[in-house]
């Protein structure tokens, strides 16, 4: 009988294609909506941006980590919350952000900084803690991962349609304006609907597997959000500002996770199931607590 270690997800090298071209097309949409203005008010005041830095960056995949360290999970689960602890924050960050009544300034500050520093920062904060986890050096040996091939991937997914959707909305603010929006829920419908589909031709597997993830993902995604908030409250930041860097912290972006583990891991199937029900799970916990937080009011 196959481990989760063992199994393989059914996604061919064109479902592959079709996944890179929207993720692309996604961060080049969140792009849209960062302005200059976003960085000029952060360099005013760094303190909370620095922090939200370190809550991704740090201090999440340290916990992370340790959260593995503690439950001992399987090698490929633990490499899949290692891998999703290391990606930056997800796309819909911003609107949850909003929608808690957080600082969206902030918000979409760290979102434009996060996804750059992760081009770096994923594949080293993976590719350490993923080796330091017992099981999980043998894997990332077998496989035979290339850092610098994960690192120019990472570029390419958010890093150049980052610089492209920026770039983009300073020349053509006009058309920008009326595109913005659309295009923001095309991407993201378009994405749920590709995800749906992939669950679809792999149900069988998913459903064998889903009870060994449920638990896990539930208890990263709480610490992201616990830690997210904390950080910046232990320092006396408004509360808008912990709020942001809460939903920051705790939204991750999956949707690289999974182009990272179908271009790097052929489908591991531990892995898989752990970023792709990530992908689920953090829109429910995270408009649970936005809708919190807004009902709450400042």
């Amino acid at each position: 009988m196959e481990t989760i270690d063992q199994v393989r997800i059914n996604f061919s090298e064109d479902s592959l294609f079709v996944l890179n071209i929207l993720l692309g097309f996604i961060m080049f949409g969140v792009a849209l909506g960062i302005r200059k203005s976003h960085f000029s008010a952060m360099i005013k005041d760094p303190r909370s941006p620095i922090l939200g830095v370190i809550s991704q960056f740090i201090l999440l995949p340290a916990l992370t980590f340790l959260l593995v360290m503690l439950l001992r999970p399987t090698p490929s689960l633990a490499l899949g919350m290692i891998l999703v602890g290391a990606c930056p924050g997800g796309n819909i960050s911003n609107f949850m952000s909003s929608m808690a009544k957080g600082n969206a300034a902030l918000s979409v500050g760290l979102t434009a900084i996060a996804t750059l520093g992760a081009v770096l920062m994923t594949p080293i904060n993976f590719s350490f803690y993923g080796g330091l986890y017992p099981g999980g050096a043998e894997l990332l040996k077998d496989i035979n991962i290339d850092l610098w091939k994960m690192l120019k991937t990472v570029l390419m997914l958010l890093g150049i349609p980052l610089v492209l959707g920026m770039t983009f909305a300073d020349r053509f603010p006009k058309i920008t304006a009326k595109i913005n929006q659309p295009i923001k829920i095309f991407s993201f419908v378009i994405f749920l609907a590709f995800i749906g589909v992939a669950f679809f031709k792999n149900y069988d597997l998913f459903l064998e597997w889903i009870h060994a993830v449920i638990l896990l993902v539930l208890l990263q995604n709480t610490l992201g959000f616990i830690l997210g908030y904390s950080l910046p409250k232990l320092f006396k930041r408004p509360k808008k500002d912990c709020r942001s860097i809460s939903i920051e912290t705790g939204i991750q972006n999956s949707g690289l996770g999974l182009v990272l583990i179908f271009t790097f891991f052929d489908g591991l199937g531990g892995m898989t199931i752990v970023a792709a029900w990530w992908g689920i799970w953090h829109i429910i916990s995270g408009l649970t607590l936005a809708t919190f937080w807004a009902r709450r009011g400042l």
